[in-house]
């Protein structure tokens, strides 16, 4: 399940959505996520699932790879399904003991559960496509504006991208881990989700460890590089728009107005 997770990863390939200013794609990540929640019908998410299918094939990211994520929260997205079809009322659809099933259940579970998929997706894809040094540059471009206010922007935008670059690398020091016990004889596999739960306690002491470390070395390398933030640092590769973001921005406004327009009508 450990090497299942792919959001912060960088998958390198060639396509359309990779060579996109990264401020495009921050901006329509953001959008996206925030017009999941602007619906209630499944109209709308046929016009999400466009959008989304869209991307995907733009991206020239194997479909495997990107939901391979998925496997890392599926038990969240059950946990979330559980809670909605039970916890909510409305038409009884059947029941046994004292725990009802209604209509309304079902509907917002489906729901929510898409809204998952859908958010983790997004996300994932916009990191796929983008490297950690971009994400960085663009964070701090876009949000370049909140210097006015005296906030640290660059340092805000670093500290995002350091952890977004350390997610598969934890990720696989925690793979070593869970090899190095096992081969000791741990068991990570049998039982239930709670005994399962339960034997990867002993993996913390050690990822914790391996962490701070790895977290103090980047300090001391920083230091050792005079780094004093980003007041007076110039780009290598400055971002400037090009013609394929002034379209990618407009295929994004086309996508708001149809979520707008089902959202009020549908």
């Amino acid at each position: 399940m450990i090497r299942d997770i792919t959001l912060g990863q960088y998958y390198p390939t060639d396509s359309v959505l990779h060579r996109l200013d990264p401020r495009v794609k921050l901006c329509g990540t953001l959008l996206y996520v925030i017009s999941l929640f602007l619906f209630q019908s499944f109209t709308g998410y046929i016009v999400a699932t466009i959008f989304l299918v869209s991307m995907i094939v733009l991206s020239n990211v194997p479909v495997s790879f990107i939901f391979r994520g998925l496997k890392a929260v599926l038990v969240l997205l059950i946990f979330t399904a559980i809670l909605n079809v039970f916890l909510t009322p409305g038409r009884v659809l059947f029941s046994f003991w004292k725990i009802s099933v209604t209509i309304e259940g079902l509907r917002l579970a489906s729901f929510m559960v898409l809204r998952l998929i859908y958010l983790i997706t997004g996300s994932s894809i916009m990191t796929l496509t983008t490297t950690p040094s971009n994400l960085t540059d663009g964070l701090e471009k876009g949000l370049g504006w909140l210097k006015v206010i005296k906030v640290p922007v660059h340092e805000i935008a670093m500290m995002m991208s350091i952890a977004l670059t350390f997610i598969p690398v934890l990720l696989e020091e925690t793979d070593k881990i869970m090899k190095a016990q096992q081969s000791r004889g741990a068991d990570f596999e049998s039982g239930n989700i709670f005994r399962r739960i339960k034997a990867l306690v002993p993996i913390l002491v050690p990822l914790f460890i391996s962490a701070f470390r790895r977290a103090n070395d980047l300090a001391i390398a920083m230091e050792s590089r005079c780094y004093r933030g980003g007041e007076g640092r110039t780009k290598l590769y400055p971002l400037r728009y090009e013609k394929r973001d002034y379209i990618a921005y407009t295929v994004l406004g086309l996508y708001i107005c149809a979520v707008i327009i089902v959202g009020i009508f549908l």
